[in-house]
């Protein structure tokens, strides 16, 4: 299997040199990184090319790497079920720059696209309707950016007297929150489970 991995790596760097960064084979997946500017074309490339029919688009997400200047990768995952070969495609993209939409080519890369640009803030050029998918409308902010507070910005309840859901900032009481230790096991003044039969 690796063989006809490396085979195809060999394949799409000779036919698409522009296009491609780098080529690895891991865990049964051929690995390519490719350059934003030509992402339409390449996806195009693997859909139509007879050596690689990727013709069914699994999904896209992303990799938020703040530390980064170009601070996403974009990770489309491709399926050739002629082939039974599996291909990830990565692009890194600037928070400052636009991806290309890749909808022309896959219909279906429209709703991975809207839950991309709503968790990680990327947007899409030439995308349909851009807009959030899985947040409310208010929505502040981006959840899997690796900046975004684990508590988020805003809370919401159902307020009885009002009869309405209502949106109010996080509060968080920290009066009874105490960090004395390191971890729960370290400083403790009690047996914990198991830790007797290391006693022995």
């Amino acid at each position: 299997m690796s063989a006809a991995l490396e085979e195809l790596a060999a394949h799409i760097e000779i036919k698409r040199p522009n296009d491609v960064v780098a080529t690895e084979v891991a865990f049964g997946e051929l690995n390519v990184t490719a350059t934003l500017a030509g992402i339409v074309e390449f996806v195009e490339f693997l859909r139509a090319d007879q050596n690689c029919r990727f013709s069914t688009l699994v999904d896209i997400t992303a990799v938020d790497h703040p530390e980064r200047p170009a601070r996403f990768d974009i990770v489309y995952h491709f399926l050739s079920m002629y082939r039974n070969h599996r291909i990830r495609v990565k692009v890194a993209v600037r928070e400052d720059e636009m991806a290309p939409s890749i909808t022309a080519v896959h219909p279906s890369a429209n709703w991975f696209e809207r839950e991309v640009f709503d968790m990680f803030g990327i947007l899409f050029s030439g995308h349909p309707d851009l807009r959030r998918i899985l947040t409310d409308y208010g929505f502040r902010g981006h959840p899997l950016r690796k900046d975004f507070p684990t508590t988020g910005y805003t809370e919401v309840r159902y307020d009885e007297a009002e009869k309405r859901v209502v949106y109010e900032p996080v509060k968080l009481v920290q009066d009874y929150r105490q960090f004395d230790f390191m971890s729960p096991w370290e400083g403790a003044h009690y047996i914990l489970p198991g830790d007797e039969k290391g006693a022995k």
